[in-house]
């Protein structure tokens, strides 16, 4: 029988994670941000699973109609990093429309005592990066390359991530004979200009 075909995913809804207070995170997304508080959802029970876990859920609108939301779970714990990955791996990436808002936007977060780093030169986007109060880490990218040099990726993405799929399963069977331990490095570098110990 033939499955139908995948949805059309049109865009991002929303992401949402876990805050250690709700007024706290308002203040940083809407007062500092510019992200408007649009819309609260408060219960005793989690709809998907039938828990009872007092939450309040509240969502912040981007320009394009998306969502970043978050959980007050009452507790007044803060969301735990992950243990096995760098605090740099994950986090979430907002746009904005030029290099000068990104620095507009540093300027503004350092006014009010956040560390940024950045402007962090990608080739195909500039960025700065920030955490948020509950130690989520957050991007602000302007996107510098135009639709041509993008397409122009997109025709080697597969090609790439296949050559790297190829080479981690030969680092997996040879770790497995005790031949290696070192991470396995990319087959190219992207970002030949930096330098160790220069923070780019």
């Amino acid at each position: 029988m033939a499955l139908p075909a995948p949805a059309a995913i049109e865009q991002l809804h929303h992401f949402a994670y876990r805050c250690r207070d709700a007024e706290e995170t308002r203040h940083f997304y809407e007062d500092l941000l510019g992200l408007p508080l649009y819309h609260i959802i408060q219960s005793d029970y989690v709809p998907s699973t039938g828990e009872y876990c007092p939450y309040t859920h509240f969502f912040f609108r981007l320009r394009d109609g998306s969502f970043i939301a978050f959980f007050d779970l009452g507790d007044d714990v803060q969301p735990a990093p992950s243990p096995n990955t760098p605090a740099w791996v994950n986090h979430i990436a907002f746009r904005v429309d030029s290099v000068q808002a990104l620095e507009d936007t540093k300027a503004r977060l350092q006014a009010h005592g956040i560390e940024v780093l950045g402007v962090t030169d990608h080739h195909i986007f500039k960025s700065i990066y920030f955490f948020d109060p509950n130690g989520i880490r957050l991007e602000l990218a302007a996107q510098v390359a135009g639709a041509e040099q993008m397409a122009r990726e997109s025709q080697t993405a597969h090609a790439r991530l296949a050559a790297w799929t190829q080479r981690k399963a030969q680092w997996r069977a040879e770790r497995a004979q005790g031949q290696s331990s070192a991470p396995l490095r990319p087959q190219q570098n992207d970002r030949p200009e930096y330098v160790p110990g220069t923070g780019v």
